[in-house]
C-alpha cells in the first residue's frame, strides 16, 4: 500500500500528516485519488494535480 505525506498545509490538514492511498479512479481522463490518514480518521479525495503538488510518496 502506498503512503504519502503532506508537503504543506492543505484543506485544514497540517504539513507532515501521513496518508494511505486507498483508491485510484479515472473517468474520461480525470484521475482521482482517495487518501486516508494513518490513524484512519480522515478521508479526502484529490485529483492528480493536487496529489503531485501537495503530497510526497514515502514508500
Amino acid at each position: 500500500m502506498k503512503r504519502y505525506m503532506l508537503k504543506k498545509n492543505f484543506r485544514g490538514l497540517k504539513k507532515g500528516t501521513q496518508f494511505f492511498l486507498i483508491a485510484e479512479s479515472e473517468f474520461i481522463g480525470v484521475k482521482e485519488y482517495v487518501l486516508r490518514t494513518k490513524d484512519l480518521t480522515t478521508r479526502i479525495a484529490v485529483n492528480e494535480k493536487e496529489l503531485q503538488g501537495h503530497f510526497i510518496l514515502l514508500k
